[in-house]
């Protein structure tokens, strides 16, 4: 079986009778540990760019690939580790990612030329693919879904703080003892919080001795309970419900992924570009750069953090789960378009950073409201294949991303135009969602009676 069930909820930690323990925010704690040591994982590569490019006598567009590299195994494995993540669990999956990224992680230290880093960046983000999946499953496992915005928001903030912290930590240690090291470290860093995964995470709060009947009851009080599958023979499915992949190619589930998509795209024009952007065309130093790097993930790590309690505090107010969380992707993909926009425009550092900070916090609002909204459009029970799906269709903005800007940089029309091009697709994943994700599609994808 996936998991056993231990003892019963019943006669765990009931020392105060009706009570519920709050052992879900440790859970989430450790997720966030988790986004965090991702990003850093992923932002090290663009903040020790300048230096490995000097070293490996690397181009910008050499560069670009490099940092597209990731994404080849990444997008597939969204699918799979989520596909993974519903048939054997969140924990198994997730210790098994966690070890082989940091693995690999460690490995880019040995890389000599451009093909070793290249096979180190793709077998990494093998790796790296089922995190957001696995993140989002084991939040609908172990959260209420008043609580599921909250819950993803709180815990992916933990993405753009890590990306923060990558410029001080990779760019310091690669000035002082080389770049190689950098890598080394955060692969350490990886290991260490492996060994909490596996000592404090279990697929299901009733399998966790820290959890108590009446945290118990909280979790599955306004949510679908998630089965326990047999590794061997799977579940069955209810009569009415639909296959997987019907809910994959419904039109709600695209729409979602061209919003995230969009996102993505800003995203990882910041992750892999703006370290460069900083020292190439605003004329930073190493050390300045450090500094000034981490004000667009500080302000995306409020985004996130924000966005949910914006988006959960909607949904209690008016009862409608759509419409919160399509306000807030909509509002945060809208105004991000915008502020990138001007930011193509701006020539000199302080509206610069300004504007790419605030594009950082709204666009930021947009993942997890996207990760909530699927958990409100299929069953928990496909939530991780589904979800794994979105995230395969939404990364290869990642493939497109650093390769287009590099190009762009290199021989088309420089920054400016990579500027452009994000704030646009920005603007068509707004137009995307509102035209694919609506009450009446939902409902019939539901089986329920439009109106119902």
């Amino acid at each position: 079986m996936l998991e056993q069930q231990g003892t019963p909820p019943s006669s765990r930690n009931d020392s105060v009778p009706g009570k519920a323990t709050h052992f879900r925010w440790w859970v989430a704690a450790l997720l966030f540990f988790a986004g965090m040591l991702n990003y850093l994982d992923r932002a090290a590569l663009s903040v020790a760019a300048p230096f490995i490019k000097h070293d490996l006598h690397l181009d910008d567009a050499s560069m670009g690939l490099i940092f597209s590299s990731f994404f080849i195994g990444y997008c597939v494995f969204c699918f799979v580790g989520g596909w993974a993540a519903d048939r054997f669990g969140p924990r198994k999956v997730f210790m098994m990612a966690a070890g082989f990224w940091s693995a690999f992680c460690g490995a880019t230290a040995l890389a000599g030329t451009f093909s070793h880093l290249l096979v180190a960046r793709v077998a990494f983000g093998v790796a790296e693919g089922p995190m957001g999946t696995t993140t989002n499953k084991a939040i609908s496992n172990w959260f209420p879904r008043r609580e599921a915005g909250r819950a993803v928001g709180l815990t992916n903030a933990g993405q753009p703080l890590g990306a923060a912290i990558a410029a001080p930590i990779v760019g310091l240690i690669a000035l002082s003892f080389g770049w190689r090291l950098s890598f080394v470290v955060i692969a350490v860093l990886g290991f260490v919080w492996l060994a909490c995964w596996w000592w404090g995470f279990r697929d299901l709060p009733s399998a966790h001795r820290s959890v108590n009947a009446a945290e118990a009851a909280l979790i599955a009080s306004d949510r679908e309970p998630s089965p326990v599958f047999d590794a061997t023979r799977g579940a069955a499915t209810p009569e009415h419900e639909r296959t997987m992949w019907q809910y994959l190619f419904s039109l709600p589930v695209i729409g979602v992924a061209l919003a995230f998509f969009a996102f993505n795209y800003v995203l990882y024009f910041f992750l892999t570009w703006l370290p460069s952007y900083l020292v190439d065309f605003q004329h930073l130093n190493v050390k300045q750069m450090s500094v000034v790097g981490m004000l667009p993930w500080l302000g995306a790590a409020l985004g996130f953090a924000g966005g949910g309690v914006v988006s959960d505090a909607l949904y209690k107010r008016t009862g409608n789960v759509l419409f919160a969380r399509k306000v807030v992707i909509t509002a945060g993909l809208g105004v991000s378009a915008l502020c990138v926009l001007l930011a193509s425009q701006a020539t000199t550092l302080t509206p610069a950073v300004a504007l790419i900070a605030t594009a950082s916090l709204f666009a930021f609002m947009t993942p997890q409201a996207c990760w909530s909204l699927l958990q409100d459009i299929v069953p928990a029970r496909r939530i991780g294949a589904t979800g794994g799906f979105v995230h395969l269709l939404a990364n290869l903005a990642g493939i497109l991303s650093p390769s287009l800007t590099g190009w762009l940089v290199q021989y088309g029309a420089g920054y400016a135009s990579a500027f452009i091009l994000a704030s646009a697709l920005s603007a068509v994943g707004v137009v995307a969602l509102l035209l694919t994700v609506r009450e009446s599609y939902v409902a019939r994808l539901k089986g329920v009676p439009v109106g119902a």
